[in-house]
C-alpha cells in the first residue's frame, strides 16, 4: 500500500491531473471541432440527451462508491489488508449487480425515447441503436470501476488519471480519422466503447498488481456491524445522489422538450468549454481528496479547519478568476472555434458563469463533508433542491426558454445547499458557527463583482479593434492580468495567502539546498 506522505501524494495527483487535463483539453477541442464540421448539430443534441438519461439511470449506484471510498480511508492508512479485502469484495458484487440492473432498466426505456424527443432529428442512423451503444458503455463500466476506486482511496489517483488521459488522446485521434474519412456517427461511438473497455481492463490489471491480496482474499466478507454501517451510509448518500442527478442532469431533458435538440446542441458547446475549465480546476480537489480523508481521520479539528480555510481560499481565487474569464471570453472562443452562428444570447453566458461559480465554491465544503463521512446530514435539503429545480425549470422554461431553465438551477442551489452544507461542516467538523464562512463568501462576491466591472471596462476600451484575432488576444491578456492583480492587492495581507507563499518558498528553498549539497558531494568525490 501507499507509504508516501499526504503532501507528496497530493502534489503527484494534482500535477498529473493538470497536465493530463491540458492534453485532454487540446484533443477534446480538436475532436469536437471535427465532430461539428463533419456531422449535423442534431448529433450534439442526441449525445447530450442520452448522456443525461444514462446519468439518471446511474442513480442505481445509490452512493455505494462514496460510502465505500470513505470506509477504505482508515484501513488503507492502517495497512489492514483483510479489512480492505472485505470492502472490495462487497464493492465488486454490488457494482456488478448495478451494471446489470442499469442495462436491463435502460433497455426497458427504449419504447419511451420518442416521448422525450419532441422533434425527430433528421439523421440516417437508428436512434435506438445509438442509445444501446451509450447504454452498453455505461453499464459495462460498473464491472471494473470498483478497482479504480481502490487506487483513488489510496491517494494514487494519478495512476488512474494517466490511464484515462492516454485513452482520451488515442481515442480522439482514431475518432478524428474516422470522422474525416467516413462521417459515420456509429463508428465514432463504437470506437469510444472499445477504448473505454480497454482503459477499464488496464486499470483492473494495474490494481491487481498493486494490491495482489484482493485476488487471494476473495473469501473475506464484511462483518454484520460494518455492513449495517455501510448500508446506512449508502442510504444517506442515495438521497444526495438522487438530488444531485435531478439537479444536474434533467436540464437537457427539459431543454429538449421546450426548445428541441438543436438548442441542446448549441448549449452543449458552452457547457463543453465550461466543463473543461471545471474539470481542470477540480483536479486540485480530486488530487487532495484522499489526503484530506487521511487528514480528517487522524488530525485535530484545529488543523482540519486551518487546511479548510486554505483550500477554500484557493477555491475562491481560481473559480472567481475563471468566472470573470467565462463571461468576457466565452462568446469569442465560440466564434473563433466554430463560428458566430453557434453563439447564444448574452444572458446565457452570465447565468452559466454564475452557476459555474456557485458549484465551484462548494468544492472545499463537499470535500470535507465526504472525507469526514457526514453523509446523513443534508440529504433532505438536497431533495428539496431537486424539487425546486425541477418545478422552476418547467415554469421558467415555458416563460423564458433556455435562460429560465438555467436560472431555475441557480435559485435552487442558492436557497438550499449553498448555505446548508457549510453550516453542517462547521457545526459537526469544527464545532463552530459558520458566520466566518458566510462573511467571507459575501465579501468574495463583492470582490468578484468589482473586479469584473474593472476588467470589463478595460476590455471595452479595445472594442474599436476590428481584427478579431488581435482583439481576442488582447482580451485574454487583460482577463489574465487584471483580476489576478486585483486579487493580489486585496489579499496581500491575508493569512491564507501568507501561508501558501511561505509553504511554496520553503519547498523551493529546501530544493535549492538539496541541489547544492548534491553538487558539492559530486564535486568533492570527483576531485
Amino acid at each position: 500500500m501507499n507509504d508516501n506522505s499526504r503532501i507528496l501524494n497530493s502534489v503527484r495527483n494534482i500535477f498529473t491531473g493538470f497536465l493530463g487535463q491540458l492534453i485532454t483539453l487540446i484533443t477534446g477541442f480538436v475532436c469536437r471541432t471535427i465532430f461539428i464540421q463533419c456531422l449535423k448539430t442534431e448529433y450534439l443534441g442526441i449525445s447530450g440527451l442520452f448522456t443525461n438519461i444514462l446519468s439518471v439511470l446511474s442513480l442505481a449506484e445509490l452512493g455505494v462508491g462514496g460510502a465505500i471510498n470513505y470506509a477504505l480511508y482508515k484501513p488503507l492508512a492502517e495497512k489492514n489488508e483483510k479489512e480492505v479485502s472485505e470492502y472490495m469484495n462487497f464493492y465488486s458484487k454490488a457494482y456488478t449487480s448495478i451494471g446489470i440492473f442499469i442495462f436491463i432498466v435502460g433497455i426497458c426505456l427504449l419504447p419511451f425515447l420518442k416521448y422525450l424527443i419532441k422533434d425527430t432529428p433528421n439523421i440516417k442512423e437508428n436512434l435506438n441503436l445509438i442509445y444501446i451503444i451509450y447504454l452498453s458503455n455505461t453499464s459495462i463500466g460498473y464491472f471494473f470501476s470498483y478497482k479504480s476506486a481502490l487506487i483513488n482511496a489510496d491517494q494514487r489517483n494519478y495512476i488512474v488519471s494517466l490511464a484515462n488521459y492516454a485513452r482520451v488522446i488515442l481515442q480522439a485521434i482514431v475518432q478524428i480519422v474516422i470522422l474525416l474519412l467516413t462521417k459515420n456517427f456509429l463508428l465514432y461511438l463504437i470506437i469510444e466503447f472499445v477504448f473505454s473497455i480497454t482503459e477499464n481492463l488496464i486499470i483492473a490489471y494495474i490494481t491487481n498488481r498493486l494490491y495482489p491480496f484482493i485476488k487471494t482474499n476473495k473469501k473475506y466478507k464484511l462483518e454484520k456491524s460494518k455492513k449495517n454501517k455501510l448500508i446506512a451510509d449508502i442510504r444517506d448518500l442515495m438521497i444526495n445522489k438522487l438530488s444531485g442527478v435531478l439537479v444536474n442532469n434533467t436540464d437537457n431533458l427539459i431543454i429538449t422538450y421546450f426548445s428541441g435538440l438543436a438548442t441542446v446542441g448549441l448549449c452543449s458547446n458552452y457547457n463543453l468549454l465550461i466543463n473543461i475549465i471545471n474539470t481542470t480546476l477540480k483536479q486540485f480537489f480530486d488530487g487532495i481528496q484522499a489526503s484530506l480523508g487521511n487528514l480528517n481521520a487522524v488530525e485535530s479539528k484545529e488543523k482540519r479547519e486551518l487546511y479548510f480555510d486554505i483550500t477554500n481560499f484557493i477555491n475562491f481565487w481560481i473559480f472567481g478568476f475563471c468566472t470573470i474569464c467565462i463571461i468576457l471570453l466565452i462568446d469569442d472562443v465560440i466564434n473563433l472555434w466554430i463560428g458566430n452562428r453557434f453563439i447564444l444570447d448574452s444572458s446565457i453566458k452570465y447565468i452559466l458563469a454564475i452557476n459555474f461559480y456557485i458549484v465551484g465554491m462548494q468544492n472545499s465544503v463537499w470535500s470535507y463533508k465526504v472525507t469526514s463521512g457526514i453523509f446523513k446530514k443534508g440529504r433532505f435539503i438536497l431533495a428539496i433542491m431537486a424539487i425546486i429545480n425541477l418545478a422552476l425549470s418547467i415554469i421558467l422554461g415555458k416563460k423564458m426558454g433556455l435562460f429560465g431553465i438555467l436560472f431555475a438551477t441557480t435559485i435552487a442551489r442558492i436557497t438550499t445547499n449553498v448555505w446548508y452544507d457549510p453550516y453542517i461542516v462547521y457545526k459537526l467538523i469544527f464545532n463552530k458557527s459558520p458566520k466566518k464562512y458566510f462573511y467571507k463568501y459575501m465579501k468574495n462576491i463583492l470582490i468578484i463583482s468589482l473586479t469584473f466591472s474593472l476588467t470589463s471596462y478595460i476590455v471595452s476600451i479595445i472594442s474599436f479593434i476590428n481584427n478579431i484575432y488581435l482583439k481576442c488576444l488582447l482580451k485574454l491578456i487583460i482577463c489574465i492580468i487584471v483580476p489576478n492583480i486585483c486579487f493580489l492587492i486585496i489579499f496581500y495581507k491575508n493569512n491564507d495567502l501568507k501561508f501558501i507563499k511561505n509553504y511554496i518558498f520553503n519547498i523551493l528553498r529546501n530544493r535549492i539546498k538539496n541541489s547544492i549539497k548534491i553538487n558539492r558531494f559530486y564535486i568533492k568525490n570527483k576531485n
